[in-house]
């Protein structure tokens, strides 16, 4: 099985503002959102990525070029616009804290299965169109590279919380309970039976087990070895 690294882009100005930047052209990573990227960038140096497929909006493919400073070779780097930011219509553009204010904002928090955003699209549509993109990437990559490739989709964190509730086998009316900070890394392996979720929301440690073989596709019952030994403390 294949390994996708899910990387939110890095903060940009809208976030650091409290807009919803939704699809606007323009919205590039802030001074600290290009500081967080590039430290994911250097987390993910100790991987041989096979790919780094990126959302067409900048603020992604100025985090995906930071990931790929730090990797050697030639690597394919697909825009895919399967994996771009929610179409939130006319909420687009308009500050978070005016927009907790409307009616739709409790059904986004508690019931973002039944969230259409006006002119926009619905929650579902997203979590539907960005399931099957990265899908279909991992099966090519696989099939290309062998069950060992690792491979890197740099989106949005309402995307990426989409994915990860789909892979945990979560309603998508739960998937707000999922964090996903700026320039984090999540990891998911879709096997032929179930995907399998090794990490969520991480914004540090050790990544350089993922440069090993891909495990049996199933389970370990009783929990497995894991993946490496501990780390020493240094003093």
């Amino acid at each position: 099985m294949a390994t996708v690294i899910l990387v939110r882009h890095g903060r940009t100005t809208a976030n650091a503002d409290g807009t919803l930047a939704g699809r606007t052209p323009g919205v590039l990573l802030d001074e600290i959102g290009r500081a967080q990227a590039a430290v994911t960038g250097e987390r993910l140096a100790v991987v041989p990525l096979v790919g780094v497929v990126s959302s067409p909006l900048e603020r992604c493919r100025q985090t995906a070029q930071l990931i790929l400073d730090h990797q050697t070779g030639s690597l394919v780097t697909p825009v895919e616009e399967g994996i771009t930011e929610c179409d939130y219509g006319q909420w687009q553009g308009r500050s978070l804290g005016e927009l907790a204010k409307e009616a739709l904002w409790s059904v986004v928090q508690a019931q973002p299965s039944a969230a259409v955003f006006p002119g926009g699209e619905s929650l579902l549509a997203m979590q539907s169109r960005s399931v099957a993109a990265i899908r279909r990437h991992d099966a090519a990559f696989e099939a290309e590279h062998g069950p060992g490739a690792v491979w890197v989709a740099v989106s949005h964190g309402d995307i990426i919380k989409s994915i990860l509730a789909d892979a945990l086998g979560m309603h998508l009316d739960l998937f707000q309970r999922i964090n996903v900070g700026p320039a984090s890394v999540s990891i998911v392996r879709y096997g032929t039976g179930r995907p399998s979720v090794h990490a969520t929301n991480t914004d540090a440690g050790d990544l350089s087990w993922l440069a090993a073989a891909a495990p049996a596709g199933d389970a370990p019952v009783g929990g497995g070895a894991g993946t490496q030994a501990p780390q020493r403390a240094r003093s």
